[in-house]
């Protein structure tokens, strides 16, 4: 059994026009470590996830999930 941690830190980053510098420093952070976050390298703490949920203003299973996030625009059975 696999234990990635699939995110769409990126995505909501994006959207909100936040680098990774700003939201590391938010978070308390190195902006490194945003990055390791974002690509799957690493697996949040859950306090650390519960920050970046609060940060974002979205419930953490938004923005975490142990299966991957279906890609924009794909259709769901």
């Amino acid at each position: 059994m696999s234990e990635t941690v699939y995110n769409r830190i990126a995505l909501l980053r994006a959207e909100r026009g936040v680098t990774r510098r700003q939201l590391a420093d938010a978070l308390g952070v190195h902006y490194q470590t945003v990055g390791y976050l974002e690509r799957g390298e690493y697996s949040p703490s859950l306090y650390l996830a519960l920050r970046i949920a609060d940060y974002f203003e979205v419930p953490v299973e938004v923005i975490f999930s142990t299966t991957p996030f279906p890609r924009i625009g794909e259709r769901t059975a």
